[in-house]
């Protein structure tokens, strides 16, 4: 074989291996001006593991000043891994809304809804403002999209321990795909209907946020993790 043909083999075995493919990468926020998750910790553990497994690359950071737009478009999509409080400037903001302006992904857990009150795009972006929690106790989650990448492998009622946001404000313009079933449990305030996980296109951007994952035990269950797997490969654009 000569010397061409056997470098046109190797870039062909090289293309088709994937090898030629920069693996997608998402940046893990996790910041907090409030209220502190012990289960932050956990969180990172469960998603750096679903990055090896499934082909993505996953950095991590507590420091707003990497929120710069040189910096960011660097990711497929942020994951704010319970956020809470005022976590971003001004100028931080404007760069945040450039990257998702620029057709990024936003991946909100938990508490991302418990951030940036004083910022209206903000809460457009995530889909809802947290307002208060019963304790933590075992509810009844419902399936409203039962053949989407989100809910396809959960049961059409699933029982989970977690604590149970309430909102104060809640977009009109979300895809709800699991609600909470308020007579399952004590301290609901949001009615039929109350919105746990969801997704949307937001100013040409690509949102998926949960309000699960409070608890230490949401990111060893596999149901709950391939949840968020699922939100992230939308964030990122990848089916």
């Amino acid at each position: 074989m000569s010397s061409i043909l056997k470098t046109l083999a190797l870039l062909l075995f090289v293309f088709c291996s994937g090898s030629l493919w920069a693996k997608p990468k998402v940046l893990i926020f996790c910041k907090t001006a409030g209220f502190h998750h012990k289960s932050i910790g956990p969180g990172i553990t469960a998603l750096q593991l679903l990055g090896k497994q499934n082909k993505f690359n996953v950095d991590t950071t507590t420091d707003a000043t990497r929120f710069s737009y040189n910096n960011l478009k660097k990711y497929d999509a942020v994951i704010f891994l319970n956020t809470t409080g005022d976590v971003l400037n001004d100028a931080q903001q404007l760069e945040f809304q450039k990257y998702i302006r620029s057709g990024k992904g936003f991946v909100g857990i938990h508490a991302a809804t418990d951030t940036e009150y004083e910022w209206p795009w903000y809460g457009q972006l995530s889909g809802a403002y947290f307002s208060s929690h019963p304790k933590v106790q075992q509810a009844v989650l419902q399936v409203v999209e039962p053949a989407n990448d989100f809910t396809k492998h959960l049961p059409a009622k699933w029982t989970k321990t977690d604590e149970w946001y309430n909102f104060k404000w809640i977009s009109d313009k979300l895809h709800v795909v699991l609600t909470l079933d308020e007579s399952s449990y004590t301290g609901g305030k949001n009615g039929v209907g109350h919105p746990m996980s969801w997704y949307q296109e937001f100013e040409g951007g690509r949102v998926f946020t949960t309000a699960l994952g409070h608890t230490d035990e949401s990111y060893t269950d596999p149901l709950f993790l391939q949840h968020v797997l699922a939100g992230i490969r939308y964030a990122i654009g990848k089916k």
